[in-house]
């Protein structure tokens, strides 16, 4: 974490979400392609192997944003669901080939709006 000190501390609040929506999305959704067919359950537990470096990303994240950098929890919450729409539409599109629907689209205005309600009275 000291490479992150140089970075002001809204960023390393959204940096460190971000990373942690990578390995989120890749624990919920990589062993549809990656384990298809495994056991369910060594596809659980291996899902909880990649979801525990999310948390060693996400529970700092919360903490800079909340404690440091004056983000809301309500704010944080918003930035983590506009966070993961925005990792997990290209993990849809690329690894799982998924086709690329207007609805993405759709969804992230709505995410927009979210974003302006939660943040107006900042």
């Amino acid at each position: 974490m000291q490479v992150l000190q140089s970075i002001p501390l809204p960023a390393q609040t959204v940096l460190l979400l971000l990373a942690s929506n990578v390995f989120m999305t890749f624990a919920w959704y990589g062993h549809l392609k990656g384990l298809a067919t495994a056991p369910w359950w060594t596809a659980a537990l291996i899902s909880w192997g990649i979801a525990l470096f999310e948390y060693l990303l996400q529970v700092p994240a919360n903490r800079i944003g909340f404690q440091q950098a004056g983000f809301t929890v309500g704010q944080l919450k918003i930035m983590q669901e506009v966070i993961t729409l925005a990792v997990f539409v290209p993990f849809a599109v690329f690894y799982l080939k998924e086709p690329l629907k207007l609805d993405y689209l759709w969804a992230a205005l709505c995410m927009v709006g979210a974003v302006y309600f939660i943040f107006r009275s900042s």
